[in-house]
């Protein structure tokens, strides 16, 4: 992968031209008072670098004459490695991850003005670790000091999600393939869940369960909470607390995927607990596959994004109307959003390094990003009648009969040349 993420670096550094890009490590997370959740490292900075150690910053210099790729790093102690872990060190930083140069993490303030001087602008992402946009808007001002009298440096602070987020979306065959193995892994979790799924257990065993299979199967863990939701907690989008005991007669609803080498899976199936659908949970069930199934087909390259949702959206609303849980014009419903009690959220999302994962959606009011080959995707309606739901004003009252029952489909889709391929065509539905 050395090579992958080389050829990262230098897409990247072709479109800043003669400015200099800054990336900062994830910070560790403590989980209880001295104790760190595992960590994992930001994705942009993975995206570029491979380097899975905190306290490190990545500098990409094109227009510098010998360091065009720097790392600064945690040096070798074996007092703190013997308790925290191995690091790579300053020196294996230049071997393993193809840096041109490599320095302490200590010696950031002193080294990086060399690689910002001649710049034109910075590009640096302004996130949540303030004290280190403290630290590059310190540079910055020191070298606009100095520019009346040097005529150079960086007059600018640049964004670099805007330049790098647009080469995230487009996978290539390498991440193509991770991501492949984490929706395998993930589609064989779901299956057995579905087997092991019997009355009286709880939503904790199924869990279990799943995150056995993700590990067992040489995946980093669970990509997110997994949502194992059963009965009227499926009519909770983000249900994660897993700890109710499934009945027979009621759906269940699991929500998980497994993170593969930082790449994503994300599968949503929805079943009956005792193997048999109610009426009213078969008819839902349709209404939701049908619709997934037609958002599915509009993932085509050209077709712009929205269209898969505005595709599930009428499915719907028609479904809905047929049932008699909303009543009235299809198009005025659609307009007013008279569906959204039941249906709100969006159909899907952009997949990769992040669950939610990089990209621009939409241009302004009216351009939606066009669909290409490379472009993974989630395609996840979903039908939520919750047990104390009211209905848009002017629609029916709802019928006991419908409440309580949550349906969610999902899918990981990858836009091919030709049209589409189901990533998790595995499991069933």
């Amino acid at each position: 992968m050395q090579a992958e993420y080389a050829a990262r670096r230098e897409q990247l550094m072709a479109k800043i031209g003669n400015g200099t890009a800054i990336f900062r490590s994830a910070p560790v997370a403590v989980m209880h008072n001295d104790v760190e959740y595992t960590f994992r490292q930001d994705s942009d900075f993975y995206y570029l670098t491979g380097f899975n150690e905190p306290e490190a910053v990545a500098v990409l210099a094109p227009h510098h004459a010998e360091h065009r790729f720097v790392l600064f790093v945690q040096p070798k102690e074996r007092e703190k490695e013997v308790w925290t872990g191995y690091r790579v060190g300053v020196e294996k930083a230049k071997e393993f991850y193809g840096a041109d140069e490599a320095y302490p993490i200590a010696e950031l303030n002193e080294k990086l003005p060399q690689y910002l001087e001649k710049a034109d602008r910075i590009y640096y992402h302004l996130g949540r670790d303030r004290a280190f946009n403290e630290t590059i808007l310190t540079h910055w001002q020191r070298l606009m000091a100095g520019y009346p009298k040097r005529g150079t440096g960086p007059i600018a602070i640049e964004d670099t999600n805007p330049v790098l987020h647009g080469m995230r979306l487009v996978k290539s065959p390498a991440e193509i393939e991770l991501m492949r193995r984490a929706a395998d892994i993930s589609a064989e979790a779901h299956n057995w869940a579905r087997e092991f799924a019997q009355p009286g257990r709880y939503e904790y065993e199924v869990q279990a369960e799943i995150e056995h299979i993700f590990r067992k199967r040489g995946g980093m863990g669970p990509a997110y909470p997994s949502i194992v939701a059963s009965g009227a907690n499926a009519c909770v989008l983000h249900y994660i607390e897993n700890n109710r005991q499934m009945q027979d007669n009621e759906l269940l609803l699991i929500d998980a995927g497994c993170c593969y080498d930082y790449y994503n899976g994300d599968i949503t199936r929805t079943f009956p607990v005792g193997g048999k659908f109610t009426t009213e949970q078969k008819t839902l069930y349709d209404i939701v596959l049908e619709a997934q199934l037609q958002a599915i087909a509009q993932v085509q390259p050209g077709n712009p994004y929205n269209l898969g949702h505005d595709t599930a959206v009428r499915v719907l609303v028609e479904g809905l109307i047929d049932v008699g849980l909303l009543a009235g014009d299809i198009e005025e419903i659609i307009k007013e959003e008279k569906y959204k009690p039941f249906y709100m959220h969006r159909t899907g999302h952009w997949l990769g390094l992040d669950v939610h994962d990089a990209g621009v959606y939409k241009y302004g009011e009216e351009v939606w990003q066009s669909l290409q080959p490379g472009h993974v995707l989630t395609v996840e309606p979903g039908l939520y009648i919750g047990l104390d739901v009211e209905p848009a004003e002017g629609q029916p009252a709802i019928d006991d009969r419908w409440r309580g029952i949550g349906i969610r489909i999902e899918d990981d889709v990858l836009v091919t040349e030709s049209g589409h391929e189901v990533l998790t065509a595995g499991v069933p539905k």
